[in-house]
């Protein structure tokens, strides 16, 4: 093949943090804001956002939820009753301690001393607390259980070390709360959930996951039982992309959720909550990126199709507009993965080349430029982003007859769509090393200079207190973690490579974002 010119200046394989941030800024997806650790989502960015919150929405309704909304401040003692779970993010809350400002006298600002909050508030890190408090007045009797609830919002972690999508001080999401009668309901819906997020992400995203459970260390403060989804970046590190929590009891007895059993007595509602971030954003960048920019999953794509009708200033671009539209229109009739085509026709000036690229780097799934000749041959040339270039190193451009891509392009999306998922599980099913039976070994996997060393599964014996903070610890010191004990693994036979005893289970390790 001829050398390709790309249109990034920076390759993954040679520096992939720059190639992830360049890839945001090419693809107009976002920016830095000037607050610290806080991003600008721009329109293409966000668009993808809202496909995701589009998507996951109607799933987490069919499951029996309602959506609703509460307050972005959350008073001190909320947190202060569930001691683990204050512990967990104290380091992170940002935290309201007056109400007003006054001139300092020397052209600034400053808190005023007499408007100091007589309680402060912390800026929603999480809504268990708060929502405790409302599921305790709304809950009475057994017959207002299950509750299901669910809000989008936005959150806020005091990150020291940011990156946008990844890890920012405020981000957006979706928060799931429910209460239920029993244990076993509780925890059956924790996992219900968990499918939920492993659907959403391997058909709407193309993203490929493994779902498992949390080790101990890794639950969420306060949670009997974390589980969560994680996908692997082609840097061959993990992404926690979602995650469910079963909360037992511990979060109904600070908030004081009691309900009248069907006995007559008084029984503590046993809670679960789960969340998915515009980190999974980040997810499909780096999953699906390529050293022209990003690619968007047809199913998550603000745009499935842009035309770019090739307009010369002159009297003959009404005529290929007017043909353009046509095209518009025959495609916006059709449906492609459960929804009608998203198509755009592109008619801001300049050159269509220079735009085309502008849409190469965003990732729109497939690019239709039509010029006169085009135009008078009843044609269009048509760009597919997953193959991009030919083998002359040139763009790769197909020439269907008008009538031809109105037919064609639902069902080349549709595979596009699941091309794009098969290709990237496989990518990462080739990239987990199995059979790793001591630690030496686990060490020698990710020893330096090893690049792009994937996951390592391995068997161990699921040690706890300071046990397992000492095999932390060990991991720690090759900044590896423990992703999730997957639900799919195969039984243990083996002894655990951390304390030489029987194994129970096969866990994954990895580094991770």
């Amino acid at each position: 093949m001829s050398q390709i010119r790309h249109a990034l200046s920076v390759k993954r394989a040679d520096d992939f943090a720059q190639w992830y941030q360049e890839v945001i800024s090419a693809a107009d997806l976002a920016e830095e804001s000037g607050v610290r650790g806080c991003m600008v989502i721009k329109p293409w960015g966000f668009g993808i956002w809202e496909r995701i919150q589009r998507l996951l929405d109607a799933r987490i309704r069919d499951t029996g939820h309602d959506n609703c909304y509460f307050p972005l401040f959350i008073p001190l003692r909320n947190f202060e009753r569930e001691a683990e779970h204050v512990e967990g993010f104290a380091k992170e809350m940002a935290v309201v301690t007056h109400h007003r400002l006054i001139a300092d006298g020397k052209g600034g600002l400053v808190p005023d001393p007499e408007a100091k909050l007589e309680e402060p508030l912390v800026v929603r890190p999480t809504s268990e607390t708060i929502i405790g408090d409302a599921m305790a007045r709304w809950i009475q009797s057994w017959r207002d259980l299950p509750l299901k609830i669910n809000q989008w919002a936005n959150v806020v972690r005091w990150e020291m070390r940011t990156r946008m999508f990844l890890r920012t001080s405020e981000f957006l999401w979706q928060e799931g709360h429910t209460a239920h009668e029993t244990a076993e309901d509780a925890k059956e819906h924790t996992l219900r959930m968990l499918e939920v997020y492993r659907a959403c992400a391997e058909e709407d995203l193309a993203l490929p996951v493994i779902a498992g459970e949390k080790p101990e260390n890794e639950r969420f403060p306060g949670a009997v039982e974390t589980w969560s989804i994680e996908a692997m970046m082609q840097d061959g590190k993990a992404l926690q992309a979602g995650t469910s929590h079963y909360l037992g009891t511990n979060f109904a007895e600070a908030s004081g959720i009691r309900f009248q059993d069907r006995e007559g007595g008084q029984q503590l509602a046993h809670t679960t909550s789960w969340g998915v971030s515009t980190r999974m954003v980040g997810g499909v960048i780096m999953t699906h990126g390529d050293d022209d920019g990003l690619k968007v999953p047809p199913a998550l794509a603000p745009w499935q199709v842009v035309i770019l009708p090739m307009l010369r200033d002159t009297d003959e671009d009404a005529a290929l507009l007017e043909y353009c539209e046509g095209l518009k229109s025959r495609l916006t009739a059709q449906q492609t993965l459960g929804e009608p085509l998203r198509v755009l026709l592109d008619q801001r000036p300049g050159k269509a080349a220079g735009k085309r690229w502008d849409w190469v780097r965003k990732g729109a799934p497939v690019i239709i430029e039509v010029g006169q000749r085009d135009m008078t041959e009843g044609k269009v040339s048509l760009l597919r982003r997953d193959a991009l270039w030919a083998e002359n190193g040139k763009p790769a451009f197909a020439t269907p007859s008008i009538d031809q891509v109105g037919e064609t392009i639902p069902t080349m999306l549709a595979q596009m769509q699941q091309s794009m998922l098969e290709g990237a599980r496989e990518w990462r099913n080739a990239r987990i090393t199995r059979g790793v039976s001591e630690f030496a070994a686990l060490e020698a996997a990710f020893a330096e200079g090893v690049k792009n060393p994937g996951w390592v599964e391995v068997q161990w014996a699921r040690p706890t207190g300071d046990e397992l903070d000492e095999v932390v610890e060990r991991l720690k010191a090759l900044k590896l973690t423990f992703r999730n004990v997957p639900l799919d693994a195969e039984p243990a036979d083996g002894a655990c490579i951390f304390t030489g005893r029987p194994a129970v289970e096969r866990v994954l390790v990895a580094r991770a974002y």
